[in-house]
């Protein structure tokens, strides 16, 4: 099907200007999807811990190789990912409630839930006393 020269094209991704409230709607569906895979890889871990102490053996000495600095920036990416995620769903909550719609306000929103998301992530690590 052929297009009339008179007719408008759609919207296409290099014609929008990006701002932090679209950046952030596609960060909560990564972050969605990257929570069932970092669910899925706590779950394996918390099999080998229950396990007992020769099959943790097996986390500890992958931990301990150097796939351990990949495995840590996994966590701690879904460390930010399960944070960013939760901050971002309670705006999604409010604006259920009919709060929040205009635009200046939630690109501040926006970059201000993303702060606060890595904020909590580093937070997160540095008490823990895993980094």
């Amino acid at each position: 099907m052929a297009t009339r020269p008179d007719q408008p094209l759609s919207p296409h991704v290099q014609i929008w200007r990006w701002h932090a409230t679209m950046a952030s709607s596609i960060l909560h569906r990564a972050t969605g999807v990257a929570n069932y895979i970092g669910a899925v890889l706590v779950s394996v871990w918390l099999v080998l811990l229950a396990a007992g102490p020769e099959t943790y053996a097996i986390w500890e000495d992958l931990n301990a190789g150097p796939l351990g600095i990949l495995i840590t920036a996994i966590f701690v990416g879904f460390t930010f990912s399960v944070s960013f995620h939760l901050l971002n769903g309670i705006r999604h909550l409010v604006w259920d409630a009919g709060i929040g719609f205009d635009a200046k306000g939630s690109n501040l929103r926006s970059v201000v839930i993303i702060f606060f998301a890595i904020a909590f992530t580093a937070g997160a690590w540095i008490m823990g006393g895993l980094v």
